[in-house]
């Protein structure tokens, strides 16, 4: 009931116009409906606003880091399996031995045999190699270091690379310093041999001292002291690292054969030797070049290396720096997806001549992780003659082009390509007989120190529409050219 009727009614002094607005609702005290109170907004809003997202280069660097373990999770995934089958390489053992004390590491990927697996000590593989084979592991060392996040993997693989690095010098041919130094080599040891990583740090910080100091002292021997003393914290280092993957190793097998725990506590917990690789280590050689489709067919079924790392058998002029095995590694661990395949087949780049800035730069062909796209063709025959339980062959439907071009000199010029095709034929002419497909040549042509490298893809007209996840995509990015294309497809009428 309206409030003024209700106070006539009741006798009271009925409100006058201007108290209530009459557009406004019905006051009924018995079903009133009220909002909740607001709650004050926080004074520091824009702070946590602020605090919640991150900004363009805290995502790239967040999306970076992201990348970098999961490659890293790959490399020490591949590592262990490699060491289970017998075909480890020197940084395989070492990755394998840190897996036992390894925080980061991925539990799923434990079997309960590896505890058995016995690999030499880290020392032991630096000691059996020459210097070649010591220039690789230091790059391969180097790359673990450059992923850890962990702060105890990190101070394992510092350790190895100065040890590593010891141990090249070692084996480098000594002029007359080399050998005054070898003569006092004996006393080094004797001195800093016994003492444990804590005595070494505190010695360290008194030869700095005394080197920095005004006293009249031999400045060389001091300086050489200092040096041999950096080696002995790493192998002070590695010896305690080494007892924790023992410890390890005794809890680990305790609970599965206390026997051999008993056994294995008594030794220093490695093998004295690299174990003798089977015959799944031996280095194939790289596969002949063939036509598109053909190498696109049998990729999977081959029996060469890891995909995509055949033509790297031969070192040649190719890139192998740093920063293209970063980049190279990374796009290896993205793996093939479903109806990919790996794609070589590389073309020798017609007419190419010396470049004219060779003489400036050194040539160098760059290195790449290519897709081929296959898949099925449902046109009118393929339905008529075949089924899903009878699949047609499949055919080639596009490509996925990653080209690494880290250390261009031009970085304002970005690489490009161009379609190359023989003997005078035209876009959209045919040559090839009835039931093949034509084919060309596609060349990436980018500026020093990088040659042009060709591939020959399947001759067909590309779809430049983005609507899938695989749609066209061509860009030049952190030193990546990527390529991504697809063809388009023929649909028949009646």
């Amino acid at each position: 009931m309206d409030p003024g009727r209700q106070a006539m009614i009741n006798g009271w002094k009925s409100p006058r116009k201007g108290d209530r607005d009459i557009t406004a609702p019905r006051y009924d005290s018995t079903s009133r409906i009220s909002k909740p109170s607001r709650l004050p907004a926080p004074k520091n809003s824009a702070a946590n606003a602020v605090g919640r997202y991150l900004t363009q280069d805290q995502q790239s660097e967040q999306f970076v880091a992201d990348e970098d373990k999961f490659v890293l999770r790959q490399a020490k995934k591949k590592a262990d399996i490699r060491v289970r089958e017998r075909r480890a390489k020197p940084i395989d053992y070492l990755a394998f031995n840190l897996r036992f004390i390894d925080s980061d590491r991925d539990v799923f990927d434990d079997e309960d045999a590896d505890v058995e697996i016995r690999v030499p000590a880290p020392e032991t593989v630096l000691q059996t190699l020459n210097e070649a084979q010591l220039k690789e592991l230091d790059e391969d060392i180097r790359s673990y270091l450059t992923l850890e996040s962990n702060w105890r993997n990190k101070e394992y693989w510092t350790a190895l690379t100065t040890l590593c690095a010891d141990r090249r010098q070692k084996l480098k041919p000594q002029g007359p310093e080399g050998r005054a130094v070898t003569s006092v080599a004996s006393e080094v040891d004797r001195i800093l041999g016994p003492k444990t990583l804590e005595q070494l740090e505190a010695l360290e910080k008194q030869i700095k001292a005394k080197l920095q100091s005004n006293e009249p002292i031999d400045t060389d021997y001091w300086e050489e002291l200092l040096k041999s003393l950096l080696v002995y914290k790493a192998k002070a280092k590695l010896k305690n690292v080494c007892a924790a993957i023992k410890d390890a190793r005794v809890q680990l097998l305790m609970a599965r054969d206390p026997e051999k725990a008993a056994a294995l506590e008594a030794t220093d917990g490695f093998a004295d030797t690299l174990p003798e690789a089977g015959t799944s280590a031996a280095k194939p050689a790289p596969p002949t070049v063939a036509s598109a489709t053909t190498s696109a067919t049998t990729s999977a079924t081959s029996t060469a290396p890891p995909p995509g790392t055949a033509r790297f058998a031969a070192a040649g002029n190719e890139d192998f720096s740093q920063a293209t095995k970063a980049l190279y590694d990374r796009e290896v661990a993205r793996g093939v997806g479903e109806g990919e395949e790996i794609f070589t087949a590389e073309e020798a780049v017609p007419g190419m001549s010396k470049p004219l800035w060779a003489d400036k730069y050194r040539p160098r062909k760059p290195r790449y992780f290519n897709r081929v796209l296959m898949g099925y063709e449902w046109n009118k025959y393929n339905q008529t003659h075949y089924d899903h339980d009878n699949p047609p062959p499949k055919v080639v439907q596009g490509y996925r082009f990653n080209i690494f071009y880290p250390d261009l000199i031009d970085k304002t010029k970005a690489p490009t390509f161009k379609i190359i095709r023989e003997h005078g034929r035209r876009k959209g002419e045919s040559f090839a007989p009835a039931g093949k497909e034509d084919t060309c040549l596609i060349r990436f042509i980018a500026g020093p120190p990088y040659e042009d490298i060709a591939f020959r893809i399947v001759d067909r007209e590309w779809d430049y529409s983005a609507k899938k996840e695989r749609g066209f995509k061509s860009s030049f990015d952190k030193g990546i050219l990527q390529l991504h294309f697809q063809f388009k497809k023929i649909y028949y009428r009646k």
